[in-house]
């Protein structure tokens, strides 16, 4: 069992984040049991990656000495596997709002499909989602969305290692794959569904990868706590 010095002196913890958490809430959780644990006031933990709370799968979150190395894993590739929904889009790219527009479907063949993810491998230009945390002059994108505010986002260069379609039954496409830091994938699907002259959204994702680390070797919240101590009584959601 590791002890309040191990935690101090630094640890990766691979967690598998649940739906509709968001990943700070994670982080809170799991230093509000280890503060418990211990009897500590302070402790340092964070995350090296956000995923949306409408994400599941792979968060690594490094406590005490080790939040230095934050930003070492965030540049690290990442793989996710999800589902892309075509013939509608929505504003955030993804589930969190409603469809706002929907388009035709007939013309899009499974070699369509195929021959369209060829274009998105290697260094491309990307636009962040209007629906996300990214600052302009101080202020996250998401609060210009949600009150209605229109404002000019510059694309990004990004890099995509591998884009693997893994089922086609429309209009659901299944997919893998392995990005560099600062990768959308609400943002992939959404010109995904441009790029075959229709329209898509993100309906699941999953992060299965973080540079070496693997979803494989995570463990879920329950479990951390469990194995943290057996005493210790579990408390939903706890954010402070």
């Amino acid at each position: 069992m590791l002890t309040e010095q191990n935690y101090k002196d630094g640890q990766v913890l691979l967690i598998d984040k649940p739906l509709q958490w968001t990943s700070f809430q994670v982080v809170n959780k799991l230093r509000w049991l280890i503060k418990q644990q211990f009897g500590i006031k302070k402790i340092k933990v964070g995350h090296a990656g956000t995923l949306d709370p409408l994400a599941e799968g792979l968060l690594v979150i490094c406590t005490g000495k080790f939040t230095k190395r934050i930003q070492e894993f965030q540049g690290q590739s990442k793989e996710y596997t999800g589902t892309f929904k075509l013939g509608a889009t929505t504003p955030s790219y993804d589930l969190e709002t409603a469809i706002d527009e929907t388009f035709p479907t007939d013309h899009i063949s499974s070699q369509k499909i195929l021959e369209t993810s060829s274009h998105f491998i290697g260094e491309i230009a990307q636009f962040p989602p209007v629906f996300s945390a990214l600052k302009k002059d101080g202020k996250r994108l998401y609060e210009y969305a949600r009150e209605g505010e229109a404002v000019k986002i510059n694309a990004r260069k990004i890099h995509i290692h591998e884009f693997e379609i893994t089922r086609i039954e429309l209009p659901e496409v299944d997919f893998r794959v392995v990005c560099g830091k600062g990768t959308y994938i609400r943002s992939l699907a959404h010109d995904f569904g441009k790029k075959l002259e229709s329209g898509a959204h993100l309906t699941a994702l999953k992060r299965t990868k973080i540079g070496s680390f693997s979803l494989e070797d995570a463990m879920t919240i329950t479990s951390f706590e469990n194995q943290l101590s057996p005493k210790i009584k579990t408390t939903q959601n706890i954010v402070e």
